[in-house]
């Protein structure tokens, strides 16, 4: 017999299901996802650190959980990270009975051993359109016979940032022979044999790493607060996290002291913002957060068009954009500057993460021009 929840908004609405994964109460800023698959990249992605995970995709674990195995340095061979990083998950329908020929686990399963409480069987539609209309919205999954504990509950919105995800030292990932890496079209990408790559981890997913080691590049990941410009390396690359990019000053002083040497800088996420202040912009929140594995970009000097996966809740703004840099990529939906870069050193930067977009062809990923230029 499952048990009774509640997942309670800070406007006093309320929604009614069952509870499933871990049996605690949690807060967090609410926010939501329409990938139609991907729970354990999601849930291991350390962007969604502290905020309450809404998906939107209405049958959730029907391929249960991956093994969690490790590659050399700790690396995630299935996952985005070590750990679960939301607070809480919420979902339409849970699906118990799993299939899936790589699934070790069930998802309830998992969140139990993780820590993560989960509400199903609400209206996720209803909750989708109040997050899309108003932004992310602080709330309460209360499982049932713990209303005492959410009115003692100190509602805090303290909101996560890159101390909360980051590595707790410098870790060195050797470099491997670049495998034969194509892209969607199948044509081969640029690779990065014997080049050395700082990654600053502001909360990088295992699949970067796992990218920029297939290329044949040494990875140095490093602290987002650690100055890495006096080590020997030929690019940076900064990547995505939580937090207020506009919080982030000491991270942003590093960067451009690293710009300063002329040495290729590139940025996916909150990665990206970061090198867009560094370079003289300034961020605003977005109305709509860019939360999904389908959101429309053109390529900016043509009728082309792209979908990509972003996870982002700030941008650049427009008129702020320094002499000599210039927009690339325009997102479709709200008109945002999803991906810029100088006109003629080796700095750009994009909001999604140019390694999954759909479609994408040699002449554009500002990934491979990054490693190009290294």
């Amino acid at each position: 017999m499952r048990k009774k929840a509640t997942l309670r908004l800070e406007n006093g609405m309320e929604f009614h299901g069952y509870s499933f994964g871990c049996d605690n109460l949690c807060c967090g800023d609410l926010v939501f996802n329409t990938s139609m698959a991907g729970y354990p990249e999601l849930l291991t992605d350390p962007a969604y650190s502290g905020q309450i995970l809404c998906l939107t995709y209405p049958l959730v674990g029907n391929y249960g959980v991956p093994s969690e195995i490790l590659e050399a340095e700790e690396l995630s061979r299935n996952f985005e990270s070590l750990k679960i990083h939301p607070a809480g998950l919420v979902v339409f329908d849970y699906c118990e009975d799993y299939s899936n020929w790589e699934a070790e686990k069930s998802l309830e399963q998992w969140m139990k051993e993780q820590g993560l409480p989960g509400i199903f069987g609400i209206d996720t539609r209803e909750l989708t359109k109040l997050l899309r209309d108003n932004g992310p919205m602080h709330g309460t999954i209360i499982p049932e016979g713990q209303e005492n504990k959410a009115s003692e509950a100190k509602e805090e919105r303290r909101k996560a940032v890159p101390a909360d995800v980051t590595c707790k030292g410098v870790t060195v990932y050797n470099a491997r022979p670049a495998a034969d890496v194509r892209n969607a079209n199948g044509n081969k990408v640029a690779v990065a044999q014997g080049k050395k790559i700082v990654l600053v981890d502001c909360g990088a997913k295992h699949s970067v790493i796992r990218g920029l080691l297939s290329r044949g590049a040494e990875v140095v990941r490093v602290p987002y607060d650690y100055d890495f410009t006096s080590l020997d390396y030929d690019g940076v690359y900064v990547s995505d996290g939580p937090g207020d990019p506009a919080a982030c000053t000491e991270t942003v002083s590093i960067i451009r002291k690293a710009m300063e040497s002329g040495r290729p800088v590139f940025g996916t996420g909150l990665g990206y913002l970061l090198m867009a202040i560094a370079a003289g912009c300034r961020t605003e929140m977005l109305k709509r957060p860019h939360r999904s594995a389908n959101q429309p970009v053109r390529k900016e000097g043509s009728n082309r068009s792209f979908i990509t996966s972003q996870n982002a809740a700030y941008t650049i703004d427009r008129n702020t954009l320094p002499s000599g840099w210039e927009i690339c990529y325009t997102n479709l939906n709200d008109g945002a500057a999803d991906a810029i870069r100088h006109k003629e050193l080796p700095f750009a930067g994009a909001q999604f993460n140019p390694e999954v977009c759909v479609g994408l062809d040699e002449d554009i990923t500002l990934m491979d021009n990054f490693i190009s230029s290294l």
